[in-house]
């Protein structure tokens, strides 16, 4: 694989064959190698539950476990040490058959112990929506996220030839397809744990 360079990834989007949008400034969210995203208004925490574990076949809906919360522009969602929350970008994204993309967190971002996604950094060729982010603060004092902050950046890679049954086929189980909010896990519409 190969990782598109600014010089691609502009012609890629002038092109619409990758779709970004809106790009708030595009000369300046356009990296050498990525594009940078911005965090959304809207995000997700695990509530204290009394539970002992979350079960992927539970009948119970996983949004039960969670609550969300709108952050108007200008104020922050604060991150404690040790907690976890779900987030979109502010953008949304449409990646072509031919392409994958990772989404990375921003190192300025690293750097005071927030991650931007915890596994979940890989997006599928074909996939339409805004992405998802899972937010974790390693470290020891809490940091506040502002809706609109650049977090996180976008690389995209070029695949040996263009995907047979790409992401959001009739065939695929493309469970997040088109999602504009942060979006629980749907593990439990995993083919194996239906059985």
């Amino acid at each position: 694989m190969t990782i598109l360079s600014d010089k691609d990834i502009k012609k890629y989007l002038n092109s619409k064959k990758i779709v970004i949008e809106p790009l708030k400034d595009f000369e300046k969210q356009i990296q050498p190698s990525s594009v940078d995203l911005r965090i959304g208004n809207e995000f997700k925490s695990f509530k204290i539950v009394r539970k002992p574990f979350i079960d992927p076949k539970d009948s119970i809906d996983l949004s039960s476990y969670m609550e969300s919360v709108n952050i108007p522009d200008g104020d922050s969602f604060i991150i404690h040490p040790n907690e976890f929350a779900l987030a979109t970008t502010h953008e949304t994204v449409k990646i072509p058959n031919d392409l994958v993309a990772r989404v990375e967190g921003r190192s300025s971002m690293g750097r005071l112990g927030v991650t931007m996604h915890v596994t979940a950094g890989y997006i599928d060729p074909g996939f339409e929506g805004r992405i998802t982010l899972e937010i974790s603060n390693i470290g020891k004092i809490p940091v506040a996220l502002y809706p609109g902050q650049r977090v996180c950046q976008i690389v995209f890679e070029t695949m040996t030839s263009p995907s047979e049954k790409p992401y959001g086929h009739p065939e695929r189980d493309s469970k997040y397809m088109g999602q504009i909010s942060p979006e629980i896990s749907r593990i439990k519409l995993d083919y194996e744990l239906k059985k």
